[in-house]
């Protein structure tokens, strides 16, 4: 099973080495990097020794890119007119079949190039895949081109553009896989599964419920005391807002009085058989008698009773 890598990593030289040839166009290595120089046209460069058999795949790294078809080329004849291409022009990946220098599109996945880009090619029976980063993007069956062992580069000539780190090598396939040294079968859970204590490190037993529990209670960290207040606390007053002064009663007040309806002059009393001022004599008054002594039933002549 052939295979071929090559990192460009030597000086700056027009000659590429033993393990190219260049089919077309002028080739260089610049900053350990693949030129394809910047003449213009399409130029092709492709390995010297040819892959083992036609099933095999091709990749190379994109260090620099630009607007122009430039890509990685599989299962070719020796001056590259046949085989497969995949390449990007600034707007897609483009798979192409190409018989006697005629190309025809089997496959694209829309996506410009940008430097770092890995693309892929392989070729295995009538499966063609092309990816990018790793990343399959388009994979067909075509059975335009079936054999072919050069694999290579073809792009357009410009100082935008860089490859660096190529690599090819044949894809064997229907590799028989090799039988099991050894089976395990998944064992069904039988009966039940004991496991040997050991001796207790220590045991306790349950405390009764019975009687009281008493726990020491710890001192209290602090305490405090009510403190008596001291001393007399005294309340300032606001000024009052307004006051006001008792206000003495000066001069008199007067009433009118009504007419009286009817008057009285006390007469004075004089004693038992005098004279008043009305020339009436006046009798001695009952309640100076004598307990029991009988009231005088008669009085001078011509005067009135009383």
């Amino acid at each position: 099973m052939a295979s071929f890598t090559d990192d460009f990593n030597r000086p700056d030289s027009a000659d590429l080495g033993s393990g190219w040839v260049q089919v077309s166009g002028f080739w260089s290595i610049a900053s350990n990097q693949l030129s394809p120089g910047s003449d213009g046209g399409t130029i092709i460069l492709r390995a010297a020794d040819p892959m083992d058999s036609s099933d095999h795949s091709a990749q190379v790294t994109i260090t620099a890119t630009t607007a122009a078809s430039h890509g990685i080329w599989c299962r070719g004849n020796s001056n590259i007119s046949s085989g497969y291409l995949w390449r990007n022009d600034g707007t897609s990946w483009d798979l192409f079949s190409v018989v006697s220098g005629t190309f025809t599109s089997i496959g694209s996945y829309a996506a410009a190039a940008a430097p770092g880009d890995v693309a892929k090619l392989q070729a295995v029976g009538s499966t063609i895949k092309g990816f990018v980063n790793g990343v399959e993007r388009v994979s067909v069956t075509n059975t335009a081109v079936t054999t072919g062992t050069s694999v290579g580069i073809r792009t357009i000539s410009s100082g935008s553009i860089r490859f660096d780190d190529f690599t090819a090598s044949d894809v064997v396939a229907g590799t028989a896989l090799t039988a099991a040294a050894e089976t395990n079968s998944a064992q069904a859970l039988t009966g039940t599964k004991a496991l040997t204590l050991g001796p207790a490190a220590a045991t306790e037993a349950a405390q009764s419920t019975a009687g009281s529990k008493t726990a020491s209670v710890a001192y209290a960290a602090e305490a405090a005391s009510a403190q008596p207040l001291a001393g007399a606390k005294t309340l300032l007053l606001p000024a009052a807002a307004e006051s006001e002064t008792a206000q003495p009663l000066a001069g008199a007040k007067s009433a009118a009085l009504g007419t009286a309806i009817e008057t009285g002059t006390a007469r004075p009393l004089t004693s038992a058989g005098a004279t008043d001022a009305l020339g009436v004599t006046v009798g001695t008054p009952r309640s100076l008698w004598t307990a029991g002594q009988a009231q005088p039933s008669t009085w001078s002549a011509g005067t009135p009773r009383t």
